[in-house]
């Protein structure tokens, strides 16, 4: 995911797949559940509650096309903000809960895999899952109050999307305070820029390699691309704000 996350598109096969991969010593893993099953929690008294009430086995097939099929519009028609969108992807599955167990695991996958495509890579370098265990208690919570109502839509979304939005958030304060432990070496930064236009895959924009590279400046940025392209290894298409940038043919 790391080396094609670009490339990694985001459908019910991949998935699956991530599904596979993680649970891969179990009987079902890629497989969505057969069964119905309530999220039940259980208190250390014996008392336990239902938490939360997934779509069901019948229904998750259908579920499951329509998550995809509303990603996709979302970001095409950017009437919603993309991180606000990232936040509905990784709800609405835990909500589907598509396979009988690791739908955790999976759902950080996802929210790392949607993360790359919106040119967000935090996540390259600073553990999303360890962030979500640290702060496991606000997780559950914000996810059962966002889940409330859900399958009749009346839902609040908010809690849920606050909570990864601060996930994301402290994700790239803490690459930023480690890139700034490490400033003080001579190219480090340009490093950094290099590095992140290298793993680019087709064109980019300036903004993008920023958000690759948070705590490096802007001038900095600029200054790199435009000795990689007086060195022959970018070049720039147009001019101005819209202006993209790609490897040279030939040099990757």
């Amino acid at each position: 995911m790391h080396e094609n996350g670009a490339q990694l598109a985001i459908s019910e096969a991949t998935i699956r797949e991530l599904h596979r991969l993680a649970r891969a010593q179990t009987g079902d893993a890629g497989a969505c559940k057969a069964d119905d099953g309530d999220i039940v929690e259980r208190y250390a008294d014996g008392r336990s509650r239902v938490r939360f009430r997934p779509v069901s086995a019948q229904d998750t097939p259908a579920a499951m096309a329509q998550l995809i099929v509303a990603w996709d519009a979302c970001l095409v028609g950017r009437r919603v903000p993309p991180l606000v969108v990232l936040a509905a992807l990784d709800l609405d599955f835990l909500c589907i809960h598509p396979f009988r167990d690791g739908n955790g695991r999976v759902s950080r996958l996802l929210t790392l895999l949607a993360a790359y495509h919106l040119g967000y890579e935090a996540g390259r370098y600073i553990s999303l899952e360890r962030l979500v265990e640290e702060h496991k208690e606000r997780y559950c919570e914000t996810l059962e109050e966002s889940s409330r109502g859900r399958h009749e839509m009346g839902h609040d979304p908010w809690p849920f999307t606050n909570y990864l939005l601060f996930v994301l958030t402290s994700a790239y304060r803490e690459f930023e305070a480690r890139v700034g432990e490490t400033g003080a070496a001579r190219g480090e930064k340009t490093g950094l820029v290099t590095a992140a236009v290298e793993r680019a895959r087709g064109p980019f924009r300036v903004a993008d390699t920023q958000r690759a590279c948070p705590g490096v400046s802007l001038d900095l940025t600029r200054r790199v691309l435009k000795d990689l392209r007086a060195k022959g290894q970018v070049e720039c298409l147009g001019r101005g704000r819209r202006a993209t940038w790609q490897a040279t043919p030939g040099t990757k």
